[in-house]
């Protein structure tokens, strides 16, 4: 099922075909961790083939160690951020 998120991004990439959107797409990959981890995934298991372009993309970007040191922070941002705020809102809570 294409979630509200793929189809924002299909539209992105399905628009801006004719310009160089690889940045755009490493960002949006951050925007979402169940791609992000996907894309580690099949990265680490050597089927970017998969991927085509874009797994050629996310290879020369994730594949080296600075991608690798990228994707783990922003996965760690995912977890970290939500936690903090739930610790937030938890403490403010009146039992």
């Amino acid at each position: 099922m294409l979630s509200f998120y793929d189809a924002i991004v299909l539209l992105i990439m399905f628009q801006l075909n004719d310009y160089p959107i690889e940045k755009i797409m490493i960002a949006l990959s951050a925007l979402n961790p169940i791609d992000l981890t996907r894309i580690l995934i099949l990265l680490k298991l050597d089927h970017a083939a998969l991927l085509g372009y874009t797994g050629a993309l996310f290879m020369d970007f994730f594949g080296n160690s600075k991608g690798i040191i990228f994707s783990i922070t922003i996965l760690l941002c995912w977890i970290v951020i939500p936690l903090l705020i739930s610790l937030k809102n938890f403490r403010n809570k009146d039992w």
